[in-house]
C-alpha cells in the first residue's frame, strides 16, 4: 500500500516481542549512568497528561523526572501540563513566538510537519542510531520522520477498540457484536431501555473522527479511506458517502450520550466510567483506567472488556483492520539554550518510560521490553494479541493530514455529526480542502 501504511504493519508483527521472552540481553534497558557537572541547568519540559486524568503517565513521569535530578544534581527538570486540547492550543500559541519549551510532545505525521518546516523541532538522529539504536519497536519511528530526518522519538503505540461495560451488557442479554446489524441491535436494545448506548465527547472533534474512520473503512475499504485520507482519491467514493450517512442515521437513533458535541472527550470519559453510558470508542491510552490505575475502583476496572468494530454486511472492510499507530512522542526545541541536557534527559526518559509504561501505566510502548517475567493483565495481554493478528492499522486521520485540511476535517466531523452538513457536503469541503493544499 503506503509507506507510513507498511511501517506501521511491521509494528504488527514487532510488538510480538512484549508478550514474549527476550533472551537478547541488548534488549535490557539499563538506566543512564549519572554525569558530574557543577554547571546549573534548567530543563523545561511541557506534556499534556495531567494528574487527574492520566494520574498513571503524571506519576511516572515524575518518578523519571525525580530519579534523572537524583543522578544529575546540577539539573532541574521543569514540568507544565495540560490536557490534550489545551496542550495543542498551547503549543500553536507557543510556536507562533518561537518559544516553545525545551522538551516537549508531539504527535506524528501532518502534525508534525509545520513545526519542522518552520525549524522548531532539532533532528534526533543522533539518538536514533546511537544511544537508542535497536530500542524502539520496527515501525514506529518512521511516522516521526521528514525528509529522512527524525525529529521526534515515540512513546507509545495505539489502537481504538470499543470498550464496553460487561455489567451492562450482561444486565441486558447483550452479546458482543461482530457485525455492523448485531452493533445496531445492541443501541437499540440500550435505547429501549433508557441507557445512552455510546459515550461521545465531540467538542474534541477527533473523537467523531475514529467513528468515521472505523466505518470508512469497513464499507469502502482500507485502501479507498487511505488514499482519500492522503488527497489521492475523492471523499466523494460511494462509500465514504456511505459512512457519513451510516453516522448520522446513529446519531438519529440516539445512539450517543445527550449533548456529545457540546461535550469534551474528558466529560463523556466521565461518563463512560461512571457506568452511565455502555460503550466508548478511544486508543489504548486509556487502558491504565481499565488495568493499573489503582485510584479506580477494582470493580469497575474488572467490568471493562473491548471488541473490534463490527464489519458492515457488503463492505469491503476486515474486522482485524484498526485504526491507530504511534502515539506521542518527545521532541526538542530547535532553539533550546539547553539542547545537550535535552538530548540527554530525552534518551534517559525514553528508556525508563519504556521500562515503567507497562506495568506502571498498562500502556503499549514504543521501545522493546522483556515482559517474560512481568504478570500483566488480561485485558492488556488481549489487545496486545489483536495487534499482533492486525490486518492493517491506519494512522488517525487528522494526524496524517496537513494542519488546514486537518482542521477542516475535524470541523466537518463536528458538523456531520451535529447534522449541519450533508453527507455529500461533508465529501465536497474535504476534497476542497485538500485542493487549497496543492
Amino acid at each position: 500500500m503506503y509507506r507510513k501504511i507498511r511501517a506501521l504493519l511491521a509494528v504488527v508483527v514487532s510488538l510480538a516481542l512484549i508478550v514474549t521472552s527476550c533472551d537478547n540481553s541488548s534488549n535490557v534497558i539499563n538506566r543512564v549512568p549519572k554525569t558530574i557537572s557543577s554547571e546549573k541547568v534548567t530543563i523545561k519540559m511541557m506534556h499534556l497528561w495531567p494528574e487527574a486524568g492520566a494520574s498513571g503517565q503524571f506519576h511516572i513521569v515524575s518518578k523519571i523526572i525525580d530519579e534523572y535530578e537524583a543522578d544529575n544534581p546540577n539539573v532541574t527538570i521543569k514540568q507544565v501540563v495540560f490536557e490534550n486540547e489545551q496542550y495543542k492550543a498551547k503549543m500553536k500559541v507557543l510556536s507562533a513566538v518561537n518559544d516553545l519549551p525545551d522538551v516537549g510532545m508531539t504527535w506524528a505525521a501532518g502534525y508534525l510537519q509545520p513545526f519542522v518546516e518552520g525549524k522548531l523541532f532539532t533532528p534526533l538522529d543522533d539518538l536514533l542510531h546511537s544511544k537508542l539504536q535497536d530500542s524502539f519497536v520496527a515501525g514506529t519511528t518512521e511516522a516521526y520522520a521528514v525528509d529522512g530526518r527524525t525529529y521526534a522519538l515515540p512513546l507509545e503505540f495505539n489502537i481504538a477498540p470499543v470498550f464496553y461495560n460487561k455489567k451492562i451488557f450482561a444486565q441486558y442479554g447483550l452479546q458482543v457484536p461482530t457485525t455492523y446489524d448485531d452493533f445496531l441491535h445492541v443501541v437499540e436494545t440500550l435505547v429501549d431501555h433508557g441507557v445512552k448506548p455510546i459515550a461521545l465527547g465531540n467538542k474534541d472533534r477527533w473523537t467523531g473522527s475514529l467513528w468515521y474512520m472505523y466505518m470508512a473503512d469497513r464499507i469502502a475499504g482500507t485502501e479507498t479511506l487511505a488514499n482519500a485520507i492522503k488527497g489521492i482519491s475523492s471523499f466523494t467514493d460511494p462509500g465514504l458517502i456511505e459512512a457519513a450517512e451510516h453516522i448520522q442515521n446513529l446519531v438519529d437513533m440516539n445512539a450517543f450520550n445527550k449533548g456529545f458535541n457540546g461535550l469534551s472527550n474528558d466529560q463523556s470519559k466521565a461518563e463512560f466510567m461512571n457506568s452511565k453510558t455502555a460503550m466508548y470508542l478511544v486508543g489504548t491510552w486509556e487502558l491504565p483506567n481499565y488495568t493499573t490505575n489503582q485510584g479506580i475502583p477494582q470493580p469497575f476496572r474488572d467490568s471493562i472488556g473491548f471488541f473490534k468494530f463490527p464489519t458492515v454486511d457488503g463492505g469491503k472492510g476486515n474486522i482485524d483492520s484498526w485504526i491507530g499507530g504511534p502515539g506521542v512522542g518527545l521532541f526538542i526545541a530547535e532553539n533550546s539554550s539547553v539542547k545537550s541536557e535535552a538530548k540527554r534527559f530525552v534518551e534517559y526518559f525514553v528508556k525508563r518510560w519504556g521500562e515503567e509504561s507497562v506495568t506502571g501505566v498498562g500502556v503499549i510502548p514504543a521501545t522493546k521490553v522483556n515482559t517474560s517475567k512481568i504478570q500483566l493483565p488480561q485485558l492488556y495481554i488481549d489487545l496486545l494479541n489483536e495487534v499482533n493478528k492486525a490486518t492493517n492499522i491506519t494512522l488517525f486521520a487528522d494526524v496524517q493530514m496537513s494542519s488546514s485540511a486537518a482542521e477542516e476535517h475535524l470541523n466537518q466531523i463536528q458538523a456531520l455529526f451535529g447534522k449541519e452538513i450533508t453527507p455529500d457536503e461533508f465529501a465536497k469541503t474535504h476534497d476542497a480542502a485538500f485542493k487549497k493544499d496543492n
